[in-house]
C-alpha cells in the first residue's frame, strides 16, 4: 500500500495539461477544490464530475496509475462516511443501539466521499503533469505581490517544492526498509488494525534517520553551490502565458459559475437541503 500513493510523482508524457504553465495549473486546482466544497446537489457534482473527467483524459496519464493513490486512503475515507452515516439527524431509517442511519445521513456520507476522492485524484492530476522545478516556479511567480508584505515568497515555494519531491523517496524508502525487515522474520500483515499499526513503529526510527541524513545532504548541497535565496536569480525557462491558458482560465470562471450558479438555484428553489 506505501507504493500506492502517486501524490508528488511526476509522470512524463506529452500532453495538453503537461504543455500548461504551471500558474494556470495552481489556479486550476485551486478553483477545483473551493467548487468541491460549494457543490451541494446531484447536479452540482455532475458538472464536478464531468470536468474531473476532462481533466484526466487531456493529462493522459493512466486512470489505474492515477486512482493507485487513493488505495492508502481508504481508511480516512471509511471514518469520514461513518462518522457522517451513523451521527447526522433526521430522518431515521435504521437503528442499533445508539447508531442510526438516516437519510440526511447518506446523502452527506456519500457526497463527503466523493469529495475526498475527487479531492486526491483531482491534486494528483497537477503533480503528475507538473515537475517539481515548474510548481516552484508557478508558485514563486503567481504568489509574487506577496512579498510586498514581507511574505517569503522564494523560500515559501522552494519548500513546498521540497516537501512534495520528498514524498515518492519517502515512499520508496519505507517500502525498502520494509521489505528489509519482512526477510528478517518481521510481520506487518497479521493481526488486528492496533497489532498493525503498532508493527508499524519500527520503521519509524530508520525512516526518520534517512529522512534526516537527505535533509541534511540536500542542504550540504545548496551551500555547496552558493544558494543564498530567489533574489537576483534568473530563469534558465522563463514561464510564459501561452494562449491556452487563456482559454484555461476561461473555462475555470465558467465552470466555477456553473457550481455557484447551481448551489444557488437549490438554495433558493428548496429542493434539497444543503451539507457543510
Amino acid at each position: 500500500m506505501i507504493r500506492e500513493i502517486t501524490l508528488g510523482q511526476y509522470y512524463p508524457v506529452d500532453s495538453v495539461l503537461h504543455r500548461m504553465d504551471p500558474r494556470t495549473k495552481l489556479f486550476g486546482t485551486m478553483v477545483f477544490i473551493v467548487s468541491l466544497f460549494l457543490a451541494d446537489s446531484l447536479a452540482a457534482y455532475g458538472i464536478v464530475t464531468v470536468f474531473l473527467a476532462t481533466a484526466v483524459v487531456l493529462s493522459r496519464v493512466p486512470f489505474g496509475f492515477m486512482v493507485r493513490g487513493l488505495k492508502a486512503m481508504i481508511f480516512l475515507l471509511l471514518i469520514s462516511v461513518s462518522f457522517n452515516l451513523f451521527l447526522t439527524p433526521g430522518t431515521e431509517i435504521f437503528r442499533f443501539g445508539f447508531l442510526k442511519i438516516t437519510w440526511e445521513g447518506i446523502r452527506l456520507a456519500g457526497f463527503m466521499a466523493l469529495r475526498l476522492i475527487y479531492l486526491v485524484i483531482g491534486s494528483s492530476v497537477m503533480t503528475l503533469t507538473t515537475t517539481p522545478n515548474q510548481l516552484t516556479d508557478g508558485l514563486e511567480k503567481g504568489l509574487r505581490l506577496l512579498k510586498k508584505v514581507g511574505v517569503p515568497v522564494h523560500e515559501v515555494s522552494m519548500m513546498m517544492s521540497i516537501a512534495l519531491r520528498f514524498i515518492p523517496i519517502l515512499v520508496e524508502e519505507t517500502d525498502k526498509i520494509m521489505k528489509a525487515q519482512m526477510a528478517r522474520g518481521a510481520d506487518f500483515e497479521s493481526g488486528n488494525l492496533i497489532q498493525k499499526a503498532r508493527n508499524m513503529v519500527p520503521l519509524l526510527v530508520p525512516l526518520f534517520i534517512s529522512a534526516f541524513r537527505r535533509a541534511t545532504d540536500l542542504a550540504m548541497a545548496m551551500e555547496a553551490r552558493c544558494y543564498h535565496g530567489g533574489e537576483g536569480r534568473t530563469k534558465m525557462k522563463p514561464l510564459r502565458y501561452e494562449r491556452r491558458d487563456g482559454m484555461a482560465y476561461l473555462v475555470y470562471l465558467l465552470y466555477l459559475g456553473a457550481v455557484i450558479g447551481m448551489r444557488y438555484f437549490h438554495v433558493a428553489a428548496g429542493m434539497m437541503p444543503k451539507i457543510a
